[in-house]
């Protein structure tokens, strides 16, 4: 490892950060249900949350744990954020700033 890249070609912050975010983003879309559950439950309400909706956390950090505990989630999610980072190297815009029209 030398200059912060590792043998995967990744800086750690591309490893542990940006890509850690855009899974991060994705299981939130793939647990979308339980996260509801869990903001239904936990709005209107203070320390009560904490007991009045433990099932409902349990059930969204299990679903969202089994997409961060899964090595192909990551390498899915490595290989969209490479292919982006590769686009964005090329064309010097952003995903997000890019227009279509």
């Amino acid at each position: 490892m030398s200059g912060g890249v590792a043998s995967d070609g990744l800086r750690h912050v591309e490893k542990d950060v940006l890509i850690t975010k855009k899974m991060r983003g994705k299981a939130m879309e793939l647990c979308a249900g339980y996260v509801k559950e869990f903001e239904d439950c936990v709005r209107g309400r203070t320390v009560s949350a904490v007991w009045a909706c433990r099932d409902q956390n349990n059930k969204m950090k299990e679903c969202l744990a089994s997409y961060f505990q899964n090595p192909e989630f990551f390498e899915q999610c490595k290989e969209e954020y490479l292919a982006e980072r590769s686009e964005f190297l090329e064309s010097g815009v952003r995903k997000k700033m890019r227009r279509t029209a």
